[in-house]
């Protein structure tokens, strides 16, 4: 059976995407407890943007998660500082993870500076939930 939306009508596998891609960076925004409206609003804007995007390459749908999270992360590092902060340095300068591949498909969080994956991108609660607080 194809998903449908709230009418009933079928929705079409572009907004599959989109929809997914907004849950995913929303549950990572929530797990780092930075989910407010304002960075809400910055997911959406996002995903507008990216809607037009998958629209002239349909064959990009597979990448619009970690582009959504790669637009609210520079969004958010222009307005508010780094996110997210990697959870598996305990000592150093905070740093933030980084979106991998920057456009393929299964994206996940990486820390450059430990050289190890994080988390899929949708999933930092689980990875964060083992770390040790700063």
């Amino acid at each position: 059976m194809d998903p449908s939306d709230a009418s009933g009508l079928p929705v079409s596998p572009l907004e599959q995407a989109l929809h997914a891609a907004r849950a995913l960076v929303l549950a990572d925004l929530v797990a780092g407890e930075v989910a407010d409206a304002d960075v809400v609003s910055l997911v959406e804007e996002s995903v507008v943007q990216r809607r037009w995007w998958v629209e002239q390459w349909p064959d990009g749908a597979e990448f619009v998660a970690g582009l959504v999270a790669q637009d609210v992360q520079d969004a958010l590092l222009e307005r508010y500082g780094r996110w997210p902060l990697c959870p598996v340095c305990g000592a150093g300068d905070p740093h933030a993870l980084e979106i991998e591949p920057e456009l393929g498909p299964d994206p996940h969080w990486v820390c450059h500076k430990a050289g190890v994956k994080v988390a899929s991108v949708g999933a930092l609660g689980s990875a964060a939930g083992g770390a040790p607080s700063s």
